[in-house]
């Protein structure tokens, strides 16, 4: 990327901002242009050294197919117990019309991802039948935990740690990746928690054609600007639907169409105390609550008007509400 380039791309994140120049803007700013240009002198890095799985070795440690973590989709997940004692989640992976040197450069691509909230790759298996390997997420989807009355309610500040930190691996894809990465589908469902309830960004691929719910854009191929713009767009309307579920405890599965009405309406406010997630009961901060919902309205509204860029969300949530990883 020139630097005429970087320059316009620092030009059109910052024209929205309030024209005041505060104390926090000017921090903003800097902010911006450093991630601006450690995006300049960023060259893409070898893939990291992955293990190759044999078909036998994927079979044998699913307990034939039989341990199904997630069947939804066209590409089910299992858990793996590998004899090196090694857990992981195993994807089979179903293309159309790919051939090898298509699922290659999906390994190489995922493999270059490094971000705490993005679920790692550890290997691959190819041959009649594709694998990928990942890191396992023993806590599940974020889905189950607001949904599942089993399953140990989740507090507030750690609904605020979520919401940073998917805004943070966000932030890594628009910033970070070369190119950058802005078609992705987040949502509680492909929202995973650890065993220490770090959320993390799953199913990132570069095929839109074997699945339609995350697209990344081609590292062959440059996307023109208006794509390029409706792709943070969407991702940014999504990451509000996250934090609304993470607020009210209810889904978004069918497009948020509730949630994404009540948080639009002019009195909304009046009916916040009936929206919260019961689970919370009253423990949680009236001030950070405020703050999270006015980032929701704004990431919903961003598809309709002049888009809102992650690096400002992650540091509204930083600095106005005051969340921070602890």
């Amino acid at each position: 990327m020139c630097p005429e380039l970087i320059y316009h791309q620092f030009y059109q994140i910052t024209e929205n901002l309030p024209q005041k120049m505060g104390t926090e803007n000017l921090v903003l700013k800097i902010r911006l242009l450093l991630l601006a240009l450690f995006h300049l002198r960023s060259q893409p890095s070898p893939p990291c050294l992955l293990k190759r799985f044999s078909y036998k070795d994927i079979k044998k440690a699913t307990d034939g197919f039989r341990r199904v973590v997630d069947n939804s989709s066209q590409e089910a997940s299992y858990k793996a117990m590998f004899q090196n004692g090694c857990v992981a989640t195993v994807r089979q992976v179903k293309l159309l019309d790919e051939d090898d040197d298509s699922f290659f450069r999906e390994v190489r691509f995922l493999a270059r991802l490094h971000h705490r909230h993005i679920v790692a790759l550890y290997g691959f298996s190819t041959g009649s039948k594709r694998f990928l390997v990942f890191e396992n997420m023993g806590r599940g989807s974020l889905k189950e935990h607001l949904s599942d009355p089993l399953k140990t309610p989740l507090n507030w500040r750690i609904r605020l740690q979520i919401a940073i930190g998917i805004a943070a691996a966000v932030e890594y894809l628009h910033f970070f990746c070369d190119p950058p990465i802005y078609h992705v589908s987040i949502s509680s469902r492909t929202i995973m928690l650890d065993e220490n309830l770090t959320p993390k960004i799953s199913d990132i691929s570069l095929f839109s054609a074997a699945r339609d719910r995350v697209n990344t854009l081609s590292t062959s191929s440059r996307c023109s600007k208006e794509c390029t713009e409706q792709g943070c767009k969407n991702i940014v309307f999504q990451l509000g639907l996250v934090i609304l579920e993470l607020i009210t405890g209810q889904s978004s599965d069918k497009g948020g169409v509730d949630l994404v009405q009540w948080v639009q309406q002019p009195r909304f406010p009046k009916s916040i105390n009936k929206m919260i997630d019961p689970d919370l009961g009253n423990n949680y901060d009236p001030r950070e609550l405020n703050g999270l919902l006015n980032v929701a309205r704004l990431c919903i509204k961003s598809v309709d008007k002049p888009r809102i860029h992650t690096p400002q969300i992650l540091w509204y949530l930083q600095k106005k509400i005051g969340i921070t990883k602890k």
